[in-house]
């Protein structure tokens, strides 16, 4: 369902919920009295719309579905007859829950659970609300992150690998006596023997094989699935730019001739550099860890209780797992 109709599925959602036995209003109102929404008055947002068997579609519905587009979607809405449109989705939406509610599918586990996580998302979204955002965090929070942190904002030195990937050992050894010239030889090399060429056929020989960049081995932040562990090692035993590794490097069972294309010198990246990413993390830590204290008060709330026994009994059978 498109992101227009969200916030209209979310009342629907709830108002099958509640006939289910769920205790909870909804948060945009199904019929009924309607709450200012978006700057209307109350009794504008009462004014009803459009009637649905026994339900009504209001004003304040309706520009609650507004509201909750991004600018984007809503600049689609500012012709009346493409507003009719959206007031013709919400009375689709609302015939289809009523049906599938006289239907008893509100009590299907998957709908119920479906539900739950409907509101489980509009609930978080009302916590976050509350949170700051990364242009609230201070400066002085920034800059006191950033110095218990200067590791992470040090890029070290990464290499670019290109390689001539052989299936046998003896191939390789040939191939690495032809890799001694210019970068002319490097790509007829690649392009004639390599199982995995790589980069633009068409494009600079020197860069033929490329297999990307690679940062110093046991640094997460470098790993390139492209490049065996074996060959981001080996690329940094060589001294010069352009030079190929004296030995063949044994990988995957396939061999490596390996050729350092170009590299670039360690970093300290400066609070300037680091400040956006910085905020983003702090807010995104201090968000996880505000849901995870209003989780918590939930907890306390309605006390929860887990049967451990039963549990563990649970069998998971994965049928056809060999295929």
């Amino acid at each position: 369902m498109r992101g227009a109709l969200r916030a209209w599925a979310l009342a629907l959602a709830t108002a099958v919920a509640g006939s289910s036995g769920c205790k909870r209003a909804a948060p945009v109102p199904v019929g009924g009295p309607a709450p200012s929404v978006s700057g209307l008055s109350s009794a504008e947002s009462a004014q009803v719309l459009a009637r649905v068997g026994n339900k009504t579609i209001t004003l304040g519905d309706f520009v609650a579905a507004l509201d909750h587009m991004d600018s984007f979607d809503r600049m689609r809405y500012q012709a009346p007859e493409r507003r009719k449109e959206l007031l013709e989705e919400m009375i689709d939406v609302a015939l289809l829950a009523e049906d599938a509610r006289t239907k008893g599918l509100d009590h299907d586990p998957e709908v119920e659970q479906e539900t739950r996580e409907i509101l489980r998302d509009a609930l978080l979204k009302q916590v976050r609300e509350g949170f700051q955002t990364p242009s609230d965090i201070p400066e002085t929070e920034v800059s006191a992150y950033y110095e218990a942190h200067r590791p992470d904002f040090r890029d070290p030195e990464r290499r670019r690998v290109a390689a001539i990937v052989l299936r046998r050992a003896a191939d390789a050894d040939e191939v690495l006596a032809e890799s001694r010239a210019t970068a002319a030889d490097w790509g007829a090399l690649v392009r004639r023997h390599s199982v995995a060429p790589s980069g633009d056929a068409g494009g600079p020989p020197e860069l033929a094989g490329d297999l990307g960049f690679v940062s110093p081995p046991g640094d997460p932040r470098g790993v390139n699935s492209r490049v065996p562990e074996e060959v981001r090692a080996a690329v940094y035993e060589i001294a010069d730019v352009g030079g190929v590794l004296s030995r063949v490097v044994p990988a995957g069972g396939q061999f490596y001739v390996v050729r350092l294309q170009s590299k670039t010198p360690p970093h300290d990246r400066t609070l300037d550099d680091a400040s956006r990413m910085i905020r983003v993390k702090i807010a995104q830590e201090k968000a996880r860890a505000g849901e995870e204290q209003f989780v918590a008060s939930l907890a306390a709330r309605y006390p929860v209780a887990v049967d451990e026994t039963a549990l563990g009994a649970v069998k998971v059978e994965i049928k056809d797992a060999g295929r």
